[in-house]
């Protein structure tokens, strides 16, 4: 699924109108009766309605939901702020029609000074201030009307996004003026700004409502954004052969865990041994070796000359994909045998963890990284690898965009919506998984999957998306037998069978 920016949109729906055709009046109408449908289906008749409209096309959507709800038998109450006595051509229209409405329980155009009425608790608040166009942050009396609003009792459903929230980049918005919906009936597709954790306070449940917008227009328009869907991950999976054996299924090198950190290890071997990898082989402190063999017989085991800790860089050529860094430790030898394994690996190859924490510390180090690797980091190891703390999640995306270009590399910058910031700049977010999997363990598994799709011979990209998915689903599945609460990392693991067999069916 394609994520469009606020221009984007807005040339969406000059397509529409010039090629389906459509008068815009009449796709305003399309919209808001697809959104009165569904403020019926949450809301009963005898739930009263204030709707707030701004002087925009938004505002022109909130008076056409305002008038058909009214049609419906609901007791509504629009308030049109024309402050500036500027409305768009389809705002007015609406206006006309709001005023004819017979069925209106009371209509009132703010020109100058607002009485805003009560909000008690039982009231539904539709907020129809300002839609997706907003590129500064509100101030004045919108403001205060947001405050207000917030500060009530009364629950809101905002149509298309939470006024005062923009489409993209909110790091310099004000917090207070961003109205905090209950519900957002977003018209079409899911905006930027709501796949970010930082958002979520203001966008409440989401539904997305289909207006049936040019499929032409999005099928050829190129987008930075893309939102995975089941289709993008069955076409990408891999037949195994009748013939196969485990010399054609690919070989993966794992060098993890430090002494007291063999769980890292453990997980993250099993993890690349479920996803499909021929053979296994993990390097680690010789003090894991009794843990790891009783853990995974299925691995087979290669021991550091050290007891405690990885010490020196070993041959990757055999290996169709390494990973390193789960569990690893950050003694100073440690980080010297990492960039040697780095520079001498020929491989694809996956950096996690403390192997990440490495290089944040000797930053200089991320220029001797070769082109294509991919690096799995969660927010804070991302703030600290690219020398600075982000403000907020657009910054933080943003940031790793540059990186994964800088760098040619795949990022994936790990979150409820992870996401896989390409080398050429665009963004993969991941549609699967569930705050149950934020638990230690959970992106070590992450990487083990990673490392077995690329030892199967996928591509670098591919096996990141296939990868962020599977785990999600597994992690998913996990939540419905064991709840979130109760989700440990090992239990992704466990049901990274069925997510593949539910993807394969």
């Amino acid at each position: 699924m394609k994520i469009f920016t606020s221009a984007q949109f807005h040339e969406l729906d000059k397509y529409t109108i010039e090629h389906e055709p459509i008068r815009s009046i009449d796709l305003m109408e399309r919209a808001a009766r697809n959104i009165t449908r569904q403020i019926c289906e949450l809301c009963g008749k005898d739930v009263p309605m204030i709707v707030f409209a701004g002087p925009g096309n938004n505002g022109g959507d909130a008076l056409a939901v305002a008038r058909l709800l009214a049609e419906e038998g609901y007791s509504v109450s629009a308030y049109l702020f024309n402050i500036g006595n500027r409305l768009s051509d389809d705002c007015m229209a609406n206006k006309k029609r709001a005023m004819e409405c017979k069925r209106m329980r009371e209509f009132v155009e703010v020109t100058t000074q607002f009485d805003p009425p009560e909000l008690p608790s039982g009231t539904v608040v539709i907020d129809g201030i300002f839609g997706s166009g907003l590129n500064k942050p509100l101030a004045g009396g919108f403001a205060s009307l947001v405050k207000y609003i917030n500060q009530s009792r009364a629950k809101v459903i905002s149509i298309d996004i939470p006024s005062g929230l923009m489409t993209e980049d909110n790091t310099y918005n004000v917090s207070v003026n961003i109205i905090r919906a209950d519900v957002t009936l977003t018209l079409q597709s899911k905006k930027l700004s709501f796949l970010f954790a930082d958002c979520q306070q203001y966008i409440g449940k989401l539904k997305v409502i289909d207006i049936r917008l040019s499929n032409e227009y999005i099928r050829k328009t190129e987008a930075r954004y893309y939102v995975t869907e089941e289709a993008d991950i069955t076409r990408r999976i891999k037949s195994r052969d009748d013939f196969a054996h485990k010399g054609t299924m690919g070989s993966a090198l794992i060098i993890a865990g430090s002494y007291g950190m063999a769980g890292a290890s453990i997980l993250t071997t099993k993890a690349c041994l479920r996803s499909g990898a021929g053979k296994v082989t993990t390097h680690t402190p010789r003090r894991n070796y009794d843990i790891m063999q009783t853990a995974i017989p299925e691995a087979v085991m290669q021991m550091d000359k050290e007891e405690t800790y990885f010490s020196e860089s070993v041959s990757s050529d055999d290996f169709d994909a390494l990973a390193i860094g789960p569990g690893l430790g950050q003694h100073e030898n440690t980080g010297i045998a990492l960039v040697s394994q780095l520079r001498r690996s020929q491989c694809p190859t996956v950096i996690d963890a403390d192997g990440l924490n490495i290089l944040s510390n000797h930053r200089a180090w991320l220029q001797q990284l070769p082109k294509g690797i991919i690096m799995t980091p969660h927010p804070k190891e991302l703030d600290r690898l690219a020398g600075t703390i982000c403000t907020g999640d657009y910054e933080r995306l943003y940031q790793a965009q540059s990186m994964a270009q800088t760098y040619q590399s795949y990022i994936i910058l790990k979150g409820h919506y992870s996401a896989l910031c390409l080398p050429n700049g665009n963004v993969v977010f991941n549609s699967t998984g569930n705050s149950g999997m934020a638990t230690a363990g959970s992106g070590d598994v992450l990487t083990g999957i990673i490392t077995g799709l690329l030892a199967r011979g996928y591509e670098r990209e591919d096996a990141c998306i296939v990868g962020m998915y599977l785990h999600g689903l597994a992690g998913d599945i996990a939540a419905k037998e064991v709840g979130k609460e109760s989700l440990i990392a090992s239990d992704i693991i466990k049901y990274l069978p069925l997510a593949f067999r539910k993807i394969e069916s």
